[in-house]
């Protein structure tokens, strides 16, 4: 009996000791073998599996949707002012099968390496991003990036896809994805802008004044024209009625032209 027991402690030692001495590769990481040599052994070790970690080690690498935040950038705009801040994010990933030849062939310089695990291609491809920002920013004025994101977004990603291509990478390394978070101009732009904006409404009001003044004094030529007409019917008709009531004899009062002179002789 105590025979079986020591059996049974020993096994379960073994297999803590074990378990303890795996590592297992998770979802969305690939890992590289590093033997007891220090060499790194070329098969992909493939999401889900258990390796043993008690002779060597297991380097792990993240490949899916890895996300970069490019922040407190400035570049330069087409019309030569730099953007006061410019954030964006972009998303990229890693062909599994290529894992081994990235980590053995490419500079370490190009990699990141952040706790147990390592970024593979992440300031090689930051890099890229950065640098196809730049260039796509610059085709838009300062005050033409903000509504032009998209365009912008899809300029940057073309432009890395176009240099992974011309560097043999396209198989190996994808960006998924490029958000621009945000844009903020020249302060001295937006300045010029509000002045500008100031000053168009400013003209649009004294237009409106002058249009204003223009049918005020329309409206009171044509109440002067009306005046004189009526003065001068009423005038007339009164003339009219004298002529029509001295013809009756109804009015016994000698009308003299104005024109008339004591010598009976017309101005």
């Amino acid at each position: 009996m105590k025979k079986l027991s020591f059996a049974v402690f020993v096994l379960a030692a073994a297999l803590v000791v074990g378990i303890s001495g795996c590592t297992r590769i998770e979802t969305g990481e690939v890992g590289l073998r590093v033997n007891f040599a220090k060499q790194v052994e070329g098969e992909e070790l493939l999401e889900g599996s258990f390796n043993q970690t008690l002779v060597g080690s297991v380097l792990i690498f993240p490949i899916k949707d890895i996300s970069v935040n490019l922040e407190n950038k400035n570049p330069l705009t087409q019309d030569n002012s730099a953007l006061a801040d410019f954030d964006l994010s972009f998303v990229y990933s890693i062909n599994p099968s290529n894992v081994s030849d990235l980590w053995t062939k490419k500079s370490r310089s190009f990699h990141l390496k952040d706790k147990e695990d390592i970024y593979l291609m992440y300031n090689y491809i930051l890099t890229l991003v950065n640098n196809s920002a730049y260039k796509a920013v610059r085709n838009y004025k300062s005050l033409e990036v903000a509504d032009n994101r998209e365009k912008i977004q899809g300029e940057i990603k073309q432009s890395v896809l176009d240099q992974l291509k011309a560097e043999g990478l396209e198989h190996s390394l994808d960006i998924v994805a490029v958000q621009v978070r945000n844009v903020q101009p020249n302060a001295s732009i937006l300045a010029s802008a509000t002045e500008y904006v100031n000053s168009q409404n400013a003209i649009k009001i004294k237009e409106n004044e002058v249009k204003l003044a223009k049918l005020e004094s329309e409206r009171m030529q044509a109440l002067s024209n009306n005046s004189a007409s009526s003065i001068a019917f009423m005038q007339a008709q009164a003339s009219l009625n004298i002529s029509e009531a001295v013809k009756e004899g109804k009015v016994q009062t000698i009308i003299i032209p104005s024109n008339m002179t004591s010598l009976m002789i017309n101005k």
